[in-house]
C-alpha cells in the first residue's frame, strides 16, 4: 500500500508539473488574445489587467472589416505557404525514395550534406537568392518566395520521408511491376499511399514555415501586393511606438491556421516525427 501511495503521489506530482509547463507555454497565446481586445487605456495599466475590464473588438473591425488590407496579406500568405508545401512534396518524395530504395554511391555524404544545410541560418540563403533572382527578374513574385521557402524546407522533408520508404517491404515495387505497372505508376499508386503519414507530417510543417516566413519576404519583395501577412504585421511597428492592440489582433488571426493544423493533425505530426528519425 505504501508503494502504491508513493506511486500515486509521484504521478500527481508529474501531472502537476506537466500542467504548469503547459500553462506557461499557453500564457503568451492567452496574453496575445487578451491584448487584442483591450482598449488603449488598458494596454499599459499598472498592475496589468489579466482580463480586460472593457473588452473591445475595434482592432478586429478596423483591420478586417473597415480596412481589408490585411485580408490581402492573408491571401498572399496562403498562396506562398501552399505553393511551398506542394513544391517541397513534389521534390522531396522522389528524392527520399531514391535515397531509400535505389542503389547509389555516396548516400552517406548526401545525408550529411542535407543535415548540414539544416544548420545554415536563413539569412545565408536569402542574399544569394536575392542576387540570383535579381538576374532572372523574379524579385517581387510569388515564385521567388515559394522557391526560397522550398530551399529551406526541402532538406528537412527528405530526411523525414526517407525512413518511411525504408520501412516498406523490399519487393513491393517488383510485385507491382509483375502485375503490369511501370516504375512511375508503382511509385505513384502503390508506394506513395503507404507513406501518407509522412507526407502529411512534412506537408504540415512546410505549410507552417511558408506561412510564418519573414526573412525571405523582407529580402525578396518590395511590392505590398506580393508581401505575406508577416510583413503586414510589421506595419504596426513604427518609429514612435507600436500599435499593440492592432498588432495582436492580426497576430491572433495569423495564428489560427497554425492552431487548427496542430489540432487536426496532431496524431500525424507527432507520429511522423517519431517515425521519421534517421535510419540506416
Amino acid at each position: 500500500m505504501i508503494g502504491k501511495a508513493r506511486y500515486d503521489y509521484r504521478n500527481y506530482a508529474f501531472s502537476l508539473i506537466g500542467i504548469v509547463i503547459v500553462l506557461s507555454f499557453l500564457f503568451p497565446v492567452y496574453w496575445m488574445i487578451v491584448t487584442s481586445i483591450k482598449p488603449m487605456d488598458e494596454l499599459f495599466a499598472k498592475p496589468p489587467h489579466y482580463f480586460p475590464h472593457a473588452p473591445s473588438f475595434s482592432s478586429y473591425i478596423d483591420n478586417f472589416i473597415k480596412n481589408r488590407e490585411m485580408l490581402g496579406y492573408i491571401g498572399n500568405s496562403f498562396i506562398i505557404a501552399t505553393g511551398s508545401m506542394l513544391l517541397t512534396l513534389l521534390l522531396a518524395a522522389p528524392a527520399a525514395y531514391g535515397l531509400a530504395r535505389l542503389p547509389m554511391k555516396g548516400k552517406a555524404a548526401i545525408l550529411i550534406l542535407l543535415l548540414a544545410t539544416q544548420m545554415l541560418p536563413s539569412i545565408m540563403l536569402a542574399m544569394p537568392l536575392f542576387i540570383a533572382f535579381s538576374k532572372i527578374n523574379l524579385i517581387n513574385s510569388f515564385t521567388a518566395l515559394i522557391i526560397a521557402n522550398t530551399t529551406h524546407s526541402l532538406p528537412f522533408a527528405i530526411l523525414v520521408l526517407r525512413p518511411y520508404f525504408l520501412a516498406l517491404p523490399a519487393g513491393l515495387e517488383e510485385a507491382a511491376m509483375i502485375d503490369g505497372s511501370n516504375k512511375f505508376s508503382a511509385f505513384a499508386l502503390i508506394v506513395l499511399p503507404l507513406v501518407k503519414p509522412g507526407l502529411l507530417t512534412v506537408g504540415a510543417f512546410c505549410f507552417l514555415w511558408g506561412w510564418g516566413d519573414f526573412l525571405f519576404a523582407l529580402t525578396l519583395t518590395t511590392n505590398e501586393a506580393i508581401r505575406p501577412l508577416t510583413m503586414g504585421l510589421y506595419k504596426f511597428i513604427g518609429e514612435y511606438g507600436t500599435q499593440w492592440n492592432n498588432l495582436m489582433a492580426v497576430a491572433t488571426i495569423a495564428a489560427l491556421p497554425i492552431i487548427l493544423i496542430f489540432i487536426t493533425m496532431q496524431k500525424y505530426i507527432v507520429g511522423g516525427l517519431t517515425n521519421g528519425a534517421m535510419k540506416d
